[in-house]
């Protein structure tokens, strides 16, 4: 199939790594992906990973900028999609430019449905839903945000992600912690996103205070100031990084303090990768991980968290017990190529029915 993916921008994020996650493994399936950002052209290695392909960037300016209307439209007369992919608040744009070319659209909500949109982004979703427009959800718990929300039942395609490039071999543990200074036998508690109110990395800083172990923070966001201003030693902020499949292998636990989540793509990549998670109890996290996987808290109850953490970096044993579970249970549902497969499915079902 003629598939367009649109994005706001190849900037690294989630939806944006699940976008092109998805047109590499539709690509590999052998069907035809465009992929549109609405921002100018950025030099991210999601850009780099699509290169070669049908690619089209609209230079949206920030805030709304109805011209980007008739660029989309150029670009759907001349890609000529037998379906539109839609990813976060795109709609809005893509709604009015749809009469230049009439195909199926689906729109994967990214996130609980009350927090990807609010106002006139929600009110456009509210009516594109009633007007053809198929929502996904991502899982169980989005699907009952949306239909909480709009009125609606989303099919559901859960998220996936490249499970092989997190099964890295035994060695690199050394290496890695070699190259930061870090003794073997020191248990690491690693966090990965964005340093922000929804990941709440504050709350993880204090939960691991005073534990024997390493805090590594990997990522950025307007909350790095106040961490440095409350961490202690035991925390590193490790900024931007684009060997996370290399961190994972070096660390212990993985931990998450968020207050709210879709279907969160790091807990998958730390299952895969061999490791225990520590979360709170979000989004879809509970119906990723179980009591053989890891450790499900409650969402303001940072003492649980603490605990938690607590109880795997003192029994290692049983911390790589619970990471081999989630290994073997992230190869079997979380692989990209499931993702893809229930995509191609819903496509087809929408083209069927168009």
């Amino acid at each position: 199939m003629r598939v367009l993916q649109l994005i706001p921008s190849l900037e690294v994020g989630g939806a944006e790594r699940v976008v092109t996650l998805l047109t590499r493994a539709l690509v590999a399936d052998g069907h035809e992906v465009g992929v549109v950002s609405f921002a100018p052209r950025v030099d991210s290695w999601l850009t780099r990973e699509l290169e070669g392909l049908p690619l089209f960037f609209l230079d949206k300016k920030p805030g709304l900028d109805p011209r980007v209307i008739p660029r989309l439209a150029r670009v759907l007369r001349r890609f000529r999609p037998q379906v539109v992919h839609n990813h976060l608040h795109l709609l809005k744009y893509l709604l009015p430019a749809r009469a230049a070319w009439r195909c199926p659209v689906v729109h994967t909500v990214h996130n609980l449905a009350e927090q990807e949109a609010s106002g006139p982004d929600r009110r456009v979703q509210w009516l594109a839903f009633r007007r053809g427009v198929t929502p996904v959800a991502i899982g169980d718990a989005v699907a009952d945000s949306i239909q909480a929300l709009y009125g609606v039942r989303a099919p559901i395609v859960p998220n996936g992600i490249d499970v092989k490039s997190f099964r890295l071999p035994p060695e690199v543990r050394g290496q890695l912690r070699a190259s930061l200074g870090v003794a073997d036998d020191m248990p690491v508690v690693l966090s990965a996103g964005r340093l922000n109110e929804q990941k709440d990395p504050l709350t993880l800083v204090r939960a691991v205070e005073g534990l024997e172990a390493e805090l590594w923070l990997a990522g950025e966001g307007p909350l790095r100031g106040d961490i440095e201003a409350l961490a202690s030693p035991q925390v590193r902020l490790l900024g931007l990084r684009d060997d996370v499949p290399r961190l994972m292998a070096a660390a212990d636990v993985f931990a998450m303090s968020s207050r709210w989540e879709g279907n969160p793509l790091a807990v998958m990549e730390a299952m895969a990768a061999g490791l225990p998670v520590v979360s709170t109890g979000v989004g879809c996290v509970p119906e990723l991980v179980s009591p053989s996987t890891g450790r499900v808290v409650e969402l303001g109850e940072p003492t649980q968290l603490r605990s938690a953490i607590q109880e795997l970096i003192e029994d290692l044993p049983q911390a790589r017990a619970l990471g081999e579970a989630g290994s073997q249970a992230a190869l079997q549902r979380f692989d990209v190529s499931v993702m893809a497969r229930g995509y191609a499915r819903l496509y087809e079902e929408r083209a069927a029915c168009s």
